[in-house]
């Protein structure tokens, strides 16, 4: 779901990183969708080199994703292959979470796991190498200390296996034309046929062809080699045809070295994952009570332990005795008993059986993830327009259908004209949705209805908290400006009213990256669970 302000966020966030000539070009992405290399040049304005290098760093950095395409050639010319780009504005985004993947890493593997994960964020994708280069610099160990090295990889696997690290994706992958896969799919039947009728996008396909094999994905080896990723490709010279190389005008170095090593990086969708967990468990401590939170999280622990992938809408089911073995694992699970589990599990809306062999559960995700959505954008109704206003928006929320003006006074116990003037004011701002009934008989009459409807407003909500990050992020930037001589000063020269200054903008500066912490998860909310 990317909105108005969304592109300005991702567009700000790429100017605050790679400067405006990068940000230029993704702006052109995000906002006119896929492109060529030619109508990039068209639209930005900017030269080949301009477009090429802000291009290369797009592509490192894990924003851009290039595929190539056949496209027919003129009259009397063969097709040619094109290569198109596409901003990944979730990777942009992601972004401003990388503080919070810092921590989780951090927080499971230790400060060395955290080292190897940062530079992989701050330099997009690097391969083993690199990683061991770049821990040399950092730490200035001396060339020959294997043990050290031997650490390194060792941390680096841990990363692997949690698959809070994964292979890059395919720099350029080729997606056939779509009569051959007509032609494919006819042969398959007609349950094939329907499913290609439903298709995903071009880029939706281009992210599936690029995305490495799951076998391949988290495998390290040690003598890894794939063709160079990251390149920039040109429409490609008429004749090539569909199974050909897709030339490169990056290509005029080092033509003779087309295999590199293996490139990794972050994987944002397990990170994304564990802030999912932690968001669903925090909701049902806040809704119910600490057991609850606590057989939730040994639920989501159980399924990780197991390296099985949990699904959005819910976890993998566990049997109580495994679900038992993980709550008691945690020193705040001893106290609970089987009884305390299944009455937790209750709570969570499972429908208990018999107890027997075949005694399985699994947690709903979507329906919490759903509350806490409601919940969030109850409590800005609440805070923008009152308590009567709240109790308007909740009863229209739960009813899920159509009520008449005077069915929501009767029902809230506001008084009708009161009723009107906020109802109006919600609808005025894009929270509810409204309909006008007219009757004809003896006396012609309208009627006002009401109702909420969550999937434009969610939309709309969304849009209006990245435009508060954006605000939040300029401030931050505008404050950190605003003091600069001060910043640059040491920590002895900050004396009296440069003191104070100081301690000034270290406050705002704390109150401001903090709010817009909360904010990130609130938009995680909407647009990540």
């Amino acid at each position: 779901m990317v909105t108005r302000h969304g592109i300005k966020l991702a567009v700000y966030l790429i100017s605050s990183y790679f400067g405006d000539l990068v940000s230029k070009v993704c702006e052109c992405l995000l906002r006119r969708g896929t492109l060529s290399y030619a109508n990039i040049i068209r639209f930005t304005e900017l030269n080949k080199v301009q477009v090429r290098n802000a291009l290369l760093v797009l592509i490192q950095h894990n924003c851009v994703q290039a595929f190539a395409i056949q496209q027919d050639g003129g009259f009397g010319e063969a097709p040619k292959i094109v290569t198109q780009y596409m901003a990944l504005f979730d990777n942009i985004i992601h972004h401003m979470r990388f503080p919070k993947f810092l921590a989780i890493a951090s927080e499971e593997f230790g400060k060395e796991c955290e080292e190897i994960l940062e530079g992989l964020l701050q330099h997009g994708r690097l391969s083993l190498n690199q990683i061991l280069d770049r821990h040399k610099e950092t730490s200035h160990q001396s060339e020959g200390n294997h043990t050290a090295q031997d650490a390194l990889q060792q941390h680096f696997s841990k990363l692997i296996n949690s698959r809070f690290v994964e292979r890059c994706p395919a720099h350029e992958p080729f997606l056939a034309p779509p009569v051959e896969e007509e032609t494919t799919v006819k042969k398959r039947g007609a349950k094939s046929a329907k499913v290609m009728e439903e298709s995903q996008t071009i880029e939706q396909r281009a992210l599936e062809a690029a995305a490495p094999m799951e076998a391949l994905r988290f495998l390290v080896e040690s003598h890894a080699e794939t063709d160079d990723h990251g390149q920039v490709n040109e429409e490609n010279p008429t004749g090539m045809t569909a199974g050909e190389k897709v030339g490169s005008e990056l290509d005029t170095e080092g033509a003779n070295k087309r295999k590199k090593e293996v490139l990794w990086r972050a994987n944002f969708e397990e990170f994304v994952r564990r802030l999912r967990h932690k968001a669903c468990i925090e909701n049902v401590r806040t809704r119910l009570d600490d057991g609850t939170a606590i057989v939730l999280r040994a639920i989501l622990d159980a399924t990780r332990s197991a390296e099985v992938k949990v699904k959005l809408e819910e976890s993998v089911p566990l049997s109580m005795n495994t679900i038992f073995e993980e709550v008691i694992k945690n020193e705040e699970g001893r106290t609970m008993t089987l009884e305390h589990v299944r009455a937790a599990l209750v709570q969570l809306g499972c429908h208990l059986p018999a107890i027997g062999i075949d005694e399985t559960y699994s947690i709903d995700l979507k329906s919490i993830i759903e509350l806490a959505q409601n919940e969030e954008v109850e409590s800005i109704v609440l805070r923008r327009y009152g308590r009567e206003a709240y109790r308007m928006f909740r009863l229209l929320s739960k009813a899920g259908h159509l009520l008449e003006t005077d069915k929501i006074s009767d029902s809230t116990f506001v008084e009708k004209k009161d009723t009107a003037k906020i109802l109006f004011k919600l609808w005025k701002d894009d929270y509810l949705h409204m309909e006008k009934v007219v009757t004809y008989g003896i006396k012609q009459s309208q009627f006002l209805l009401w109702k909420v409807n969550k999937r434009t407003l969610w939309e709309h909500v969304l849009d209006e908290m990245y435009h508060a990050a954006l605000n939040l992020r300029l401030r931050i930037a505008h404050e950190q400006e605003q003091e600069k001589e001060i910043l640059q000063l040491q920590r002895e020269q900050l004396v009296g009213e440069l003191a104070k200054r100081y301690r000034r903008w270290r406050k705002v500066r704390i109150v401001l990256e903090s709010s817009l912490m909360k904010l990130d998860d609130a938009i995680m909310l909407f647009h990540d669970f």
